[in-house]
């Protein structure tokens, strides 16, 4: 009776470790979110998990309404792979956060829908094909200047106050003036 119950153990056993060797579906191992940056950029930024990787030249973005026109994505550089399938490429771990100018033709708030396609793979060898995603976010009016904008000039003259002349000096040659 106990060696039946050591053999149904270890089935148990096998079979919960085939179980977590199933690749996660794509919305799991990759998880998109969006924010505004100020009223005329949005960061789309991915949370991967571990053991997965998206392709950086895989990106792909588009918005709603139509009179909404995105710049050319500012992506980081990526980590330089071998790829089974594509050769040397440049992938990202972890999370990649990209920046997207947003050109835009009304002032005030505009709520904004992007269309976001990426493609990764987990790195037991599974591929996925291109994901759509869809996300929301609201842009603030494109006039508003952001916050560390309007306070820079204010954090430069704290840090110089109680600075020596020649840090002053040196910083206004530093800034160009």
């Amino acid at each position: 009776m106990t060696f039946s119950l050591l053999r149904f153990l270890l089935l148990l056993l096998l079979c919960a470790g085939a179980r977590a060797a199933d690749p996660l579906p794509p919305a799991l191992a990759f998880r998109p979110t969006a924010a505004a940056i100020d009223g005329r950029t949005v960061e789309v930024r991915f949370e991967i998990a571990g053991g997965y990787y998206l392709y950086r030249d895989k990106f792909r973005f588009a918005a709603r309404p139509d009179d909404i026109r995105l710049g050319a994505p500012v992506l980081p550089p990526g980590k330089e792979k071998l790829d089974e399938t594509f050769g040397r490429v440049e992938v990202h771990y972890d999370a990649v956060a990209i920046r997207l100018p947003v050109g835009r033709s009304s002032s005030g708030p505009l709520p904004l829908t992007l269309e976001v396609t990426s493609q990764g793979c987990a790195e037991a060898g599974i591929c996925y094909p291109p994901q759509k995603q869809t996300l929301g976010v609201e842009l603030p009016d494109a006039s508003a200047l952001p916050a560390a904008t309007a306070n820079e000039p204010g954090r430069i003259a704290r840090l110089l106050a109680d600075s020596s002349l020649w840090l002053v000096a040196a910083s206004f040659l530093g800034f160009g003036l």
